[in-house]
């Protein structure tokens, strides 16, 4: 626990939820210091001002609330999609690359408004706190940070309530109970865990998805969009050009109504333990299998296959936390280098939860079909060079088999 006595002031990542409102009030008992809020809105959906009114209801003087959707796709999820990035194979970090970002401006505001602390409503389970503070200290190493539930003394849900009612902390008819799941969203996904969803042997129940439909109910009709590209960035859809956060959200809009984006799955967290997690990332699925396609005509084979070797580290990296390490930054400078001649269209077929891709075309295709077609060899390639290719490359494996026999 931090030194009560040092601590003045504190800045609170605050989203006007009950849990956050509860850590407000016990942190200002506590530590009988200063709050701060910050609130941001990623995208999440929710409305920003009754966290206002409740940070106000609360005693609050000083009270965060910015709009930092185009800052996140810009500089944190695009970024992440120029590696076409994934975690274990199948999750898109919806969550992972949003607390970078909020730990950034924690610390700014704290430095900002004088504090001493920053504070989060991370658990001592997951994987935020680590990535809260991890970011927090690679940007002032010399901050105080508190993490309300490694300290308090609450054990259960109905402590909570106690407490929230003793404080005249509104609580809610639905949060009178235990949540049947957690969930988390921002522009690029929505994430839900526990409760209802801990056996993961269960289906998750229908009720538990956030942002797409069901692909069942999904139109019998399929989608057809274009997406344009600009040094490994999406520009453009369908012909307008769009800003980061307007064109991931359009996106959303047509993964949503398409049924796609649903992952269901068990991750390995950073601090040891495996939880299963309902993720929807209806436009990041669509913008990753575009950003493919196009990197397809024109990335060199080489510059590819490199990327993909690396891409597993780098989405560990920002899973565990470690977007502001140097290791993240000499991999992001690597990926950015290879986007420079990322451009052109992909069009795209949206149908029952798929993603289909149609065609992709650019100005700086690396694609020839004159060496690719079976109708003219002269001058282009001549197919008699494949004999030495071969013998060449079979070589060792000839003479690993002659030791054999």
């Amino acid at each position: 626990m931090s030194d009560n006595s040092s601590i003045q002031k504190v800045v609170l990542a605050y989203s006007g939820g009950l849990d956050t409102s509860i850590i407000l009030k016990w942190l200002q008992e506590t530590y009988g210091c200063e709050v701060v809020t910050f609130t941001a809105d990623l995208g999440q959906g929710d409305e920003l001002e009754p966290a206002r009114k409740k940070a106000e209801l609360l005693g609050i003087k000083q009270i965060y609330i910015e709009d930092l959707r185009e800052e996140f796709v810009r500089d944190y999820v695009f970024p992440m999609f120029r590696a076409n990035a994934v975690y274990e194979g199948i999750y898109l970090l919806g969550t992972s690359i949003a607390r970078p970002l909020i730990a950034k401006r924690l610390v700014e505001i704290a430095n900002e408004t004088g504090a001493d602390a920053i504070s989060h409503g991370a658990t001592g389970k997951g994987n935020d706190q680590v990535r809260f503070e991890l970011a927090a200290y690679a940007l002032n190493p010399k901050i105080k940070i508190i993490a309300p539930w490694r300290e308090w003394a609450f054990k259960s849900r109905s402590d909570l309530i106690d407490f929230a009612e003793k404080h005249q902390i509104p609580v809610p008819k639905d949060k009178q109970g235990e949540a049947p799941f957690s969930v988390d969203a921002n522009i690029l996904h929505s994430s839900s865990e526990g409760k209802v969803l801990e056996d993961p042997a269960k289906d998750a129940p229908e009720y538990v998805f956030q942002r797409t439909v069901s692909p069942e109910d999904a139109p019998d009709t399929p989608t057809v969009i274009e997406i344009g590209f600009a040094k490994g960035d999406a520009v453009s859809l369908n012909g307008a050009l769009l800003s980061p956060a307007e064109l991931l959200a359009a996106l959303n809009d047509f993964g949503r109504d398409n049924g796609i984006g649903r992952v269901d799955m068990v991750e390995n967290r950073f601090i040891g333990m495996k939880s299963r997690g309902v993720y929807e990332t209806p436009g990041g699925t669509i913008l990753l299998a575009a950003h493919r396609a196009i990197e397809s005509i024109t990335l060199d084979r080489g510059a590819a296959h490199l990327k993909d070797d690396l891409m597993p580290r780098y989405a560990e990296l920002i899973y565990n936390g470690f977007w502001f390490s140097p290791e993240r930054d000499m991999l992001q400078a690597l990926i950015d280098k290879s986007q420079e001649h990322v451009e052109g269209a992909v069009r795209l077929k949206l149908y029952k939860g798929n993603v289909i891709v149609l065609g992709r075309s650019s100005e700086k295709s690396l694609y020839d079909e004159d060496i690719v077609t079976f109708e003219n060899d002269e001058g282009a390639y001549d197919q008699k060079d494949a004999e030495g290719f071969i013998k060449l490359n079979a070589l060792r494996l000839r003479l690993l088999g002659l030791r054999k026999s």
